[in-house]
């Protein structure tokens, strides 16, 4: 069957491309293997960060007394949010499914895609053909190769959110932003947590002090973390997991009842066979891009997290609206300029975009920094809410933001501000004299904005 477009997989870039492309007529065959929507629906965005919200709710509920505000009987009904979880997932899935039964040109395959050639692709017993196919399956949880791991019970990102049962003790193998985000909440509802991160600071990504703050935070709240600490074997024994780690000064062995493994994603290639199609991958499996996402075979595209780079639905998204614009409306956009932000979901939330200051030094940049903590932020002393800090980055050649980092309450919201300036090409300086509404935790940006100063 022969198609104008073939798109695999429908995260967030697949389906709306599905979408612009069919509603222009053109004729469309989308391939998908398990839930429409792709990781954000199913089994990242949308399912965590409804837990998130309802282990903030018990976190309140639990700590009241902090507030001035009587409570007792604080009990996590894990099954409870499990389902409303599952409701809200399930709503905006049958949404999406709904929406591809509008498009009359567009078809959907449930099964396994595979290349049979540059521009083909089998799907079970049919062969799709089409000058033009767009790769949108997404990655799934990395799993390391540890003596006992495999056969320990351990679970993942997406099997620990159909838990129904607040882990006795849960121990997560990562300290990265996955991995802090179900520690918080699982040490939230009730579970002892330990983190093992085998580097000397957790999300190693980001500057010295911002991880040592979030981690403060988190130790605050009952949270242990082991440090430097690799990981030499994990075993399963009468109902027990056990993980011995290797740290300077010797060996020991931890035990606890779950293990949560989070230590990095894998492109979902393995099954598509891209050397069919003679696309050229990495050494990890994603499909090599150019700025444009097209791939070394003219035709083919790749979007997403198939493709490397940062892993964000938002990203994704971004992915369709470039390819979209350059072959709909004739631009020529392309990923190399493109501006990241992002959030980390813990509490404080880590808020981020561009460049961190490693990063801006590793690039030869002569900077200005300014940081200051949230102690001096008003709202975030009056909501009794102060753990965090906000940090600038900026160009001091032409006093352009580089990068900017808040942590702190709502600080995914916050750093927008600062993103506005980057997107404008406009100076810091802007915000000298804009009048904050107070109070507000946007008003800490007045303080940042002054601290910045030349740095050596």
């Amino acid at each position: 069957m022969k198609y104008d477009a073939i798109v695999l997989g429908t995260g967030q870039a697949g389906l709306p491309l599905a979408y612009a492309l069919a509603g222009r007529g053109s004729t469309v065959a989308i391939v998908e293997k398990g839930d429409i929507g792709g990781t954000c629906i199913n089994t990242g965005c949308t399912p965590t960060k409804t837990m998130v919200a309802r282990a903030q709710v018990a976190h309140y509920a639990r700590n009241a007394e902090r507030w001035g505000v009587s409570t007792t009987g604080v009990r996590v009904n894990l099954d409870t949010i499990v389902a409303q979880k599952n409701k809200v997932v399930e709503k905006v899935r049958n949404s999406q499914t709904n929406r591809i039964g509008e498009f009359p040109s567009l078809r959907l395959y449930r099964g396994i895609a595979e290349f049979a050639g540059p521009h083909q692709v089998r799907v079970g017993d049919e062969m799709l053909e089409s000058e033009q196919i767009f790769i949108n399956t997404g990655a799934r949880p990395s799993i390391p190769e540890i003596p006992g791991l495999a056969d320990s019970g351990y679970l993942t990102n997406e099997t620990i959110m159909e838990l129904t049962t607040v882990p006795e003790h849960l121990m997560v193998l990562g300290g990265g932003y996955v991995g802090l985000e179900f520690a918080q909440m699982f040490s939230r509802f009730g579970s002892q947590v330990t983190v093992i991160q085998n580097t000397a600071q957790i999300i190693p990504r980001e500057d010295t002090e911002v991880a040592a703050e979030l981690q403060k935070s988190l130790e605050a709240e009952g949270i242990t973390f082991l440090l430097n600490a690799r990981t030499a074997n994990v075993e399963r024994k009468d109902g027990t997991v056990r993980v011995k780690i290797d740290q300077k000064g010797g060996s020991r062995t931890i035990s606890g009842s779950h293990l949560l493994v989070a230590t990095g994603r894998r492109p979902n290639t393995d099954n598509l066979l891209p050397e069919r199609a003679g696309l050229a991958t990495d050494k990890n499996g994603f499909i090599k891009v150019n700025g444009k996402l097209e791939t070394n075979v003219p035709g083919i595209w790749a979007l997403g997290d198939v493709k490397g780079g940062p892993a964000f639905t938002h990203i994704s998204y971004n992915d369709y609206q470039i390819v979209s614009a350059n072959l709909i409306e004739g631009k020529n956009l392309s990923i190399e300029n493109r501006i990241v932000s992002y959030c980390v979901f813990t509490d404080p939330e880590l808020g981020a975009v561009g460049l961190t200051e490693k990063e801006a030094r590793e690039k030869g940049y002569r900077l200005k920094i300014g940081s200051v903590p949230m102690t001096r932020v008003s709202r975030a002393i009056e909501r009794d809410e102060t753990a965090g800090l906000m940090k600038l980055i900026v160009n001091a050649e032409n006093d352009r933001i580089l990068g900017a980092t808040i942590l702190s309450s709502e600080g995914g919201e916050t750093v927008h501000v600062l993103y506005t300036l980057m997107l404008a090409d406009l100076p810091y300086t802007l915000m000298k004299r804009a009048v904050y509404i107070h109070p507000t935790l946007a008003e800490g940006l007045f303080f940042l904005i002054d601290a910045v100063k030349p740095v050596s």
